[in-house]
């Protein structure tokens, strides 16, 4: 990586060079640098008012980038070692479903994980490619589901060799890595595209000691949550490509959903942040590793809770793990993970990344110090002595192997017909549940709805998740097929 060309970030200093510039703006957006909007201003600052421009010659056009943004791109395709890299303002949903949408048409199988978020199902919906998919391994002890094995892609590979491309997650939520580098081998024997889901593993490309990134590894595709551990604006992540996928066709693809209004305050904290990362990022993620060690050190030490990591590896559905991330299972003392999320968020103001039946996640990256982690440490032994009870009948986050019936595009479109969710057993769904986030759906358009799945959702609910997807907001009914 060329070190001293990594310095630059190009939209920002366009962005400089324009604010200097004091233009008279007889374009959009209509609040004119602010003074339209004058609430606006005190809530976000008049400098960041300021550059929330439209696209001018000076400042490039991301729908054709030529100048600026194309040279930003470039510098973050060196930084990720890509081949190219597309600068994405809706954030790592649109990137997974420009991957999705560049390598599938109407009736192309797909190879995928049950448990990817739902951005990848809706680019199903969108395309009508059909999904294939490959049941992750199930901690039954932690309650989540893990990575793919090599020999269940493997034999999957082989009975559908037609299949245009393999999904794989890399990391899942938790932090778990599936073998990244076979499956891309394996994957290419066939002809197939390996697409990458890695909207966790922004820091992959940077920090050291931790699992291989999607680029380093061989993939055609991946998407990158820059927003996420990597430091920039929320909704902001990049799209990177391989040498042997066309950046032409991928960005005509992206063009037909991605907005012709794309915003300078996203583009510029991804030109700055990739700029950070570039130049300190091994430091940075050097010591969020370190802390996330230390956190699970003293978590573990108040007895109760279990923060895993690296020990957890098994070779096979989890080949590596991600060790920046502060999993911790919270059934042992009698609390679902939703249950701690809330009590650490209403009872000590501490907002965490997620809690599920069985588990917390918080995210730790380069903007955590030490003292927050401490807190976080203390909050839970608190909670702990003062809610500690017996977990006799509490379920955990089990994964649940869908009943696929129709492809999801197929189910969404067709003639549907509204139930309460007591009496859809039996039915076909056609809209989406999943507990938000992490967005990896319980049910998708397409799957049979079982007894187990009622359960789970109706648990779910008692317990507090925060449930999406559906028509109905209070998840009292749901959209199913109507029976001829």
């Amino acid at each position: 990586m060329d070190m001293i060309a990594q310095k630059r970030a190009p939209i920002y200093e366009a962005l400089e060079r324009f604010r200097k510039m004091r233009i008279v703006p007889f374009d959009v957006p209509g609040h004119k640098h602010g003074r339209g909007n004058p609430e606006l201003v005190e809530l976000l600052g008049s400098k960041c008012v300021g550059i929330d421009v439209n696209s001018m010659k000076p400042l490039d056009n991301l729908c054709h980038p030529v100048s600026v943004i194309k040279e930003a791109e470039e510098l973050a395709a060196e930084a990720f070692g890509a081949a190219h890299a597309f600068l994405m303002v809706g954030g790592t949903t649109s990137a997974v479903q420009s991957m999705v949408l560049s390598c599938c048409k109407k009736g192309d199988k797909i190879i995928l994980p049950r448990n990817v978020h739902r951005s990848v199902i809706n680019a199903l919906v969108l395309c009508g490619a059909k999904p294939v998919y490959v049941n992750p391994d199930v901690d039954h002890h932690l309650g989540i589901s893990l990575g793919m094995r090599v020999s269940q892609v493997e034999q999957v590979i082989r009975e559908n060799p037609d299949a245009v491309a393999v999904f794989v997650n890399n990391p899942t939520y938790y932090g778990i890595c599936s073998d990244l580098r076979t499956i891309v081998h394996l994957a290419h024997e066939y002809n197939m595209k390996v697409l990458v889901d890695e909207a966790h593993g922004t820091h992959f490309y940077f920090g050291e000691n931790l699992p291989v990134s999607a680029m380093k590894a061989g993939a055609d595709m991946a998407s990158v949550s820059m927003h996420k551990s990597g430091g920039s604006l929320t909704q902001s992540s990049y799209l990177l490509t391989g040498p042997n996928v066309n950046a032409g066709y991928v960005r005509q693809i992206i063009n037909l959903t991605q907005t012709t209004s794309a915003s300078y305050l996203l583009l510029s904290s991804l030109d700055i942040s990739r700029r950070n990362l570039a130049l300190r990022g091994k430091e940075s993620f050097g010591k969020v590793m370190e802390l996330a060690g230390y956190a699970r050190k003293e978590i573990n030490q108040i007895g109760g809770y279990y923060a895993f990591a690296g020990e957890k590896k098994n070779g096979s559905s989890i080949f590596d793990f991600d060790t920046t991330k502060l999993s911790v299972h919270t059934l042992d003392i009698g609390l679902a993970g939703i249950e701690v999320y809330d009590i650490l968020r209403d009872e000590y103001d501490i907002q965490i990344e997620f809690g599920d039946l069985g588990n917390i996640l918080a995210y730790l990256s380069i903007g955590d110090r030490k003292q927050e982690v401490e807190r976080l440490v203390s909050a839970l032994a608190d909670i702990k002595r003062r809610h500690h009870k017996d977990k006799t009948g509490m379920l955990s986050q089990e994964y649940i192997p869908p009943k696929v019936v129709m492809t999801p595009q197929e189910s969404f479109y067709a003639s549907k017909e509204s139930l309460p969710l007591e009496e859809t057993k039996g039915r076909i769904c056609s809209e989406f549940v999943m507990c938000y986030p992490p967005g990896i759906p319980i049910l998708a358009p397409g799957e049979e709805i079982t007894d187990k799945i009622i359960d789970y959702i109706v648990y779910a609910k008692e317990k507090g998740c925060s449930m999406t997807g559906p028509e109905d907001e209070r998840i009292g009914r749901l959209n199913v097929l109507r029976e001829e």
